[in-house]
């Protein structure tokens, strides 16, 4: 077995940019330059994420308007799924539609109640290139919706209505205030 370094362990922790900043609300840009700097960019984003308890992180929440996305989440069985996906495309999103609590290291301490299917396959390519297809159900298939609509430019809350869009937007403004 090759010991292989802990995702993120070479990585510096950034600037989470918070729910209002004009990059988490704009689709992000393809990655065309594959060079040392984007692998720096992933490990950065999992010790960012592992520093903010969180089991996935879009490049633009630190600030990088760019199709990449970290994570290292469980299933609903428990299975730990870790990764990173660049130029990521949500492929298939099917399945029994579940609202459950979401919440965003964007929006931190504010949940809410969002629908998303139960199983969800996204496909693009490693930071050297390489195709990649991940497939998920559960959370993890949350995670991975949730990510791909980071890159898209959608925060969880554009995906809500009503009282419980009402109710988190409330929230997002009063802990920008704070």
């Amino acid at each position: 077995m090759r010991n292989r370094p802990i995702p993120g362990s070479s990585g510096l922790v950034k600037a989470m940019s918070l729910f209002g900043d004009p990059v988490l609300h704009a689709p992000c840009e393809s990655v065309t330059d594959f060079s040392p700097a984007l692998k720096q960019l992933v490990q950065d984003m999992f010790a960012t994420m592992y520093a903010s308890r969180g089991v996935g992180l879009a490049a633009n929440q630190v600030g990088v308007p760019l199709r990449v996305f970290v994570y290292d989440c469980p299933d609903d069985e428990d299975v730990r799924h870790l990764g990173h996906i660049v130029n990521p495309r949500l492929v298939e999103a099917d399945g029994v539609t579940v609202r459950g609590p979401e919440g965003c290291l964007s929006l931190p301490g504010i949940e809410a109640g969002t629908e998303r299917f139960d199983h969800a396959v996204v496909e693009g390519v490693t930071s050297d290139g390489e195709p990649v297809r991940v497939e998920g159900t559960g959370f993890f298939a949350r995670c991975l919706q949730h990510e791909c609509d980071h890159v898209d430019g959608l925060v969880y809350p554009d995906r809500l209505s009503g009282w419980r869009r009402a109710k988190a937007l409330r929230a997002a403004r009063r802990a920008r205030r704070a």
